[in-house]
């Protein structure tokens, strides 16, 4: 399969990780890229790596945790780029601790990042998308959607939202030519496990690699317009963390 010429894609959290091999994974099926993030030099680098395939691709620094912004800041960007034809929502942060002992403003911050900037990204793009009556927009979620895991249970509240985030918008956008893809991978091999949020040891090599997870992103958008994966749950073949 080969994408549609003059597609336009706009990834968040595309500076590294997911967002950033799906950036790699996007480039190559020929798609134009918006990069969304908040470090405007690490998108530049990952910009510079883009262009090498000859695909048209802009910047966007934005701190999606300021998430009473976010809504306008990516319909501004939607005006600049162009028209959006898929949206893959994959920024977002790790966090570990007890539900016991986890402070509100942490609570509040991994919900601000993981779910609400989400829905306000959505929400910035969705207009153009309905005007059109087509789009697809991929929400990279967590096995931890499904499934609870002690000591992350900030994460997975966050996660189960965006699931039913997801699910809802699915029904609501169908009749609008739109398309929703759940996208829920197990452990992957990405900086979240170096983070200041996270305290987690594991065998990183047994992960999945972000490159794996970008290319069946990248498979779940290519479908004709007539199909749909609504949900994909993507493990590592040694299962579950």
């Amino acid at each position: 399969m080969t994408s549609q010429p003059e597609q336009r894609a706009l990834i968040t959290g595309a500076s590294s990780g997911i967002g950033r091999a799906t950036a790699l994974a996007f480039a190559q099926a020929g798609m134009s890229l918006a990069l969304v993030s908040r470090s405007q030099s690490r998108l530049e680098a990952v910009a510079r790596e883009v262009s090498d395939f000859g695909v048209k691709v802009k910047v966007y620094p934005l701190d999606l945790a300021q998430v009473a912004h976010v809504k306008e800041k990516m319909g501004a960007i939607a005006a600049d780029f162009g028209a959006i034809d898929i949206l893959v929502n994959s920024a977002g942060m790790g966090y570990t601790g007890f539900l016991a002992d986890t402070p509100l403003q942490d609570w509040q911050r991994v919900i601000d990042l993981n779910l609400t900037s989400v829905f306000q990204c959505i929400q910035g793009i969705l207009p153009g998308m309905r005007q059109r009556q087509k789009g697809i927009i991929v929400n990279v979620s967590s096995v931890a959607g499904y499934q609870v895991f002690p000591d992350w249970g900030a994460y997975c509240v966050s996660k189960f939202g965006l699931v039913a985030l997801s699910k809802t918008l699915a029904m609501e956008e169908r009749s609008h030519g739109i398309r929703v893809v759940i996208f829920s991978p197990g452990s992957v091999n990405t900086a979240i496990w170096d983070s200041d949020t996270v305290k987690a040891d594991f065998d990183r090599t047994q992960m999945l690699t972000p490159e794996i997870v970008a290319q069946s992103i990248l498979h779940t958008v290519l479908l004709p317009e007539q199909a749909v994966i609504e949900e994909l749950r993507l493990m590592p073949n040694v299962g579950t963390f």
